[in-house]
Parts: C-alpha cells; structure tokens; sequence
C-alpha cells in the first residue's frame, strides 16, 4: 500500500473538472511510484471510491497513458507521457538537436552521456546515449536527478538565471529531508559558473567522475545540462582521460548551443571555458 506522505494534493480552483482533475492526481501519483500500484491503492491513497476511479484509470489505459502488468495487475505510467512532452514544449528541439552530437561525442571518449533539464526541484534526463563500447554507465530516460548533490544539478543552479535558481532551490528544498547547506552549495555553483562546467566524483557510485556543461539558446538562457558519468575501469583501456573527456565535452556543448541559437557576444558570462 503506498504511503499517504507526499500523495498528490487535492487542487481547488475557481473552475471545476472532476474526471480531469482524478486524471492528474493519478498521474502524479504514479510518478511517485514508478514500481506501479493496483486500482485499490491509487483510490486509497487518494481517497477516493475504487468505483469513481476505475473509470479513469481504464480509459487511461485504453488511450495509451497506462499500463496494466498481467502478472500483478498493477498500473504504471507509459513513455507516451515522454513522447507527448516531446513534441508540445521545447524540450523536442533540445533533443533532436543534441542528440547527433551526443552519439558522435560517446563514441569519441568511449563514454555514456546524458541530457538534463530541470523540472520543478529537481533534475530530469530526457536523452542519453550510451558507450558503444563493451562496458559502460548510464542514466535511464526519465530518471530525476537531486539538483543539490549532483554535478549535473550544479550545473543547472550555477547557469540559470538569479531569479530562476532561486526558485528551483525552494523547490528542491521542500524535496529534502535535511535542509540545504548554503554556504558549501555556493561555493560549488562559484567554481562551476567560474570553470564553465562542472566536473566532480559521483556522490552515488565509486569510480565514476561526474563530468557537466551547461546547453545553452538564445541570449544565453540556461537549456539544459550535458553530463558524462565518466567510468573509469582498472585496466586502464578508456578511450580518453578525464581531462580529455571534459574538452570533448566542452566542444559538444558548445555545438550543441550554437544550433540552438547560442552566441558568444550575446551570453559572455555564461561561455563554457
């Protein structure tokens, strides 16, 4: 059964929708439990009928949103909601753009490499490419990243805007168990806006050296992170160091902002070294 605690609030607001409003609490509720949750569950955690939610979560289904597991009966959300937020927002553009780019750059270091943008407090991968390599780490489509801890959501607090940043570590704040160090998370967004990226041990996994650039557009505003989870094996038969990876990097970001409207004289402050 899931925990009541951070269940979707019930909205209110001057115009009403009830079918349309269960739709978004299902969906978010979902969200918070990708190993996916009978029926039954969904109504209690929301407090509702099974009868009045059963509904939804059939026509759900029937639209392609939901799946059912044969095995458990338990719901989950679909890609669809991906391909969906794809091809209505910005994030389509940044994918098909970075994406040629991100291919050529795993194959060059014998790397994995992942896009990130920021979505309410935390981080979220919308396109990786893995090492074609025999060996190798990568993040999954879809997958949140902590904007606190990681390089990746260093570089996305370091590169917004004052206004933006502000905003993203409140959100990510009321994410957090534990409150935010602000003097040390300073001194980290310092050195990453002073380098033009990011490059750090995995908090998460030994042996991985977090590398990050900022993906920028027009009049320098913050688009996403460009991130290499870079693996180092013991047997020394990486493509390229760290250091040479983090040029590759480098150069792929800037490419990738450049097609995307980026220029130097419009956004100095924020040039990638």
């Amino acid at each position: 059964m899931p925990k009541r605690t951070g269940a979707p609030s019930q909205r209110k607001g001057s115009y009403s929708a009830p079918a349309l409003d269960k739709a978004f609490l299902i969906i978010e509720l979902l969200a918070n439990n990708p190993q996916g949750l009978l029926a039954s569950e969904m109504a209690a955690a929301l407090g509702r009928s099974l009868g009045e939610l059963f509904r939804i979560v059939v026509v759900m289904e029937e639209a392609g949103y939901l799946q059912k597991s044969e095995l458990t009966d338990r719901y989950t959300a679909t890609y669809k909601f991906l391909d969906v937020a794809y091809r209505a927002t910005p994030a389509r553009k940044l994918v098909v753009t970075a994406q040629p780019e991100m291919q050529a750059l795993a194959a060059t270091i014998g790397q994995s490499c992942h896009l990130v943008v920021a979505k309410a407090g935390e981080g979220l991968v919308i396109a990786r490419e893995e090492n074609p390599g025999t060996r190798s780490f990568a993040l999954r489509i879809g997958a949140t990243i902590d904007l606190i801890d990681s390089c990746s959501g260093h570089v996305l607090l370091a590169f917004a805007s004052e206004e933006r940043a502000v905003r993203m570590r409140e959100r990510a704040s009321a994410l957090r168990d534990t409150p935010i160090d602000e003097a040390t998370l300073a001194t980290h967004l310092r050195t990453a806006r002073a380098d033009g990226y990011c490059l750090r041990q995995s908090p998460i996994t030994r042996g991985v050296t977090d590398i990050s650039c900022p993906v920028l557009g027009f009049d320098g505003e913050l688009l996403a992170a460009l991130t290499v989870p870079y693996l180092e094996v013991v047997d020394g038969s990486q493509l390229m160091s760290v250091e040479q990876s983090l040029q590759e990097l480098i150069r792929t970001a800037r490419r990738i902002s450049e097609a995307l409207g980026w220029r130097p004289a419009a956004a100095a402050e924020t040039t990638p070294a």
